[in-house]
């Protein structure tokens, strides 16, 4: 689960070397793995034609167009640059071929079935211009399959970013661990399957690199996941609050109240002004409804220490009275989201003094939401990558950040973070984002670290719309969720 970054997955290659594995062996086990997706993905005797360029990842081409040749396939290599200024383990291997080498710049893409990228790999350090460009334009416009070495030439390791172009790969083999572009967008759309394969580096070279970015997996987090125990009650689960707006914007609320309780919170309360009291309730069974007109009313109804948690902004509307709601519950296990986000527009110092004092604080804003809460921040609004805006707002606010999307990010304030890649494109749907925060909410009242709660909740989310499909709505959701929480609970050994 752990994800490197080209930086540290360097210092992984130094490791296994300084623990006495060759850097050539490493390269040799790499080629290999690439030898093996290859065969597996291309019929026995098929033309392969192997693009190389002048560093390592070229080695790793040199190493498998060998093995194919070997192994009865009609192999072509092609080479980037000049074959004399290949230097290091890459020159000991490209020594090893026997084949003819092709210019790669007038390599021909006809009557050819595979194509094997080995030009770049993740360690790009400038975009792609020049003969370079214009080879990679000419792979993709030839509509060719592509399996490419690490990563897909032209992706950025670290964040996922185009470099000028980029393969578009059918299949991608890296190694040891995946990297932060395998997962982040548009990285994993240029990917597409992806194989990481055992070259020999000791999985002990992660206790010097120690890493902070995950992809979103429940091996990250199902140690903390709560688990329904056979003596337990709904008290001993969390009593969480959804606290709605005026009667015109309802639904939304309603929408986290019910997520909440589906994702195992013990009780919840809808808390609303009494206009909107009658579509509540009748529209909610297992959801107590309480009247609450402003700041003062949900104070007074916190009186009961019992009420641990709370989801502000679905539902609650815009200004100066979402934020006096903040205040009164700043106590509490809090869920950010939506409106209370909107808010604070500008004003990100003021929200993480108003919520410093809470025992567990996730901020859930989409795109848009964190450009408008961070809007005076340039530094954040404007890194690199979501990983980079995600880890940086975190830290910013003290407090955990989910930044949504189709590779939502979730970052907290000591620098983890976890990039999700299960999210089928039908989730983007109105209504899904308040589902989310309910699930997190529900995580949160049973008692789960924030980060971890975020991160389970997002993968939940992300599963959830699996299991319903194309086609659904907000609502199929909530609903979806017993079948993954089935599973889930087995995965833990809970009876099911």
């Amino acid at each position: 689960m752990e994800l490197l970054t080209p930086t540290e997955m360097g210092r992984a290659d130094a490791f296994a070397i300084a623990a006495g594995v060759p850097g050539a062996v490493l390269m040799e086990r790499a080629g290999q793995a690439v030898a093996r997706v290859a065969a597996r993905v291309t019929l026995a005797g098929g033309r392969v034609l192997v693009l190389c360029g002048p560093g390592n990842n070229g080695g790793d081409g040199f190493v498998a167009a060998r093995l194919l040749a070997a192994a009865g396939y009609r192999v072509r290599l092609a080479l980037l640059g000049a074959r004399e200024a290949l230097a290091g383990d890459a020159a000991l291997m490209a020594g090893r071929w026997a084949g003819p080498v092709e210019p790669a710049a007038d390599a021909a893409l006809e009557a050819v079935d595979l194509v094997i990228d080995a030009l770049f790999g993740a360690g790009l350090a400038r975009d792609l211009d020049g003969a370079a460009r214009a080879l990679v334009e000419r792979v993709n416009a030839a509509g060719l399959p592509v399996l490419a070495v690490d990563l897909p030439s032209g992706i950025d390791g670290a964040t996922g970013a185009v470099r000028g172009a980029a393969i578009e790969a059918r299949w991608s083999v890296t190694f040891f661990r995946p990297k932060p572009g395998h997962v982040l967008l548009p990285g994993r759309l240029h990917g597409g399957e992806l194989s990481v394969a055992d070259i020999g580096i000791p999985p002990e070279a992660l206790d010097g690199i120690r890493p902070r970015a995950f992809e979103n997996v429940p091996a990250l987090w199902a140690a903390h996941f709560p688990v329904p125990a056979v003596d337990g009650h709904k008290y001993s689960r969390g009593h969480l609050v959804a606290v709605s707006g005026p009667a015109q914007a309802t639904g939304a609320t309603r929408l986290s109240a019910r997520a909440a309780l589906r994702a195992g919170a013990g009780l919840v309360t809808v808390a609303c002004p009494v206009e909107a009291l009658a579509i509540h309730a009748a529209n909610l069974s297992a959801i107590m409804v309480r009247p609450v007109e402003d700041a003062a009313g949900l104070a007074h109804l916190l009186e009961d220490r019992r009420l641990s948690t709370l989801v502000l902004g679905p539902g609650l509307g815009v200004g100066q009275g979402a934020r006096d709601r903040l205040a009164a519950c700043r106590d509490r296990r809090l869920v950010i989201d939506a409106d209370l986000i909107t808010s604070f527009k500008g004003e990100v110092d003021t929200l993480a003094g108003v919520v410093a004092a809470a025992p567990a604080v996730v901020a859930t804003p989409h795109d848009g939401e964190f450009a408008r809460l961070f809007e005076r921040c340039p530094d954040i609004v404007e890194a690199p990558s979501r990983l980079a805006r995600a880890r940086a707002g975190a830290a910013r606010l003290g407090a955990t950040l989910l930044l949504k999307g189709p590779d939502t990010v979730v970052a907290g304030p000591d620098g983890r973070a976890a990039i999700a890649a299960n999210a089928p494109p039908w989730l983007a749907t109105a209504g899904a984002g308040d589902v989310l925060s309910g699930i997190v909410g529900g995580l949160l009242a049973q008692g789960m670290p924030s980060f971890e709660a975020a991160c389970a909740a997002v993968w939940l989310h992300g599963e959830a719309a699996r299991e319903a499909g194309p086609g659904l709505v907000a609502d199929d959701l909530i609903e979806a969720l017993r079948p993954v929480y089935r599973r889930l609970f087995a995965l833990r050994g809970a009876t099911v």
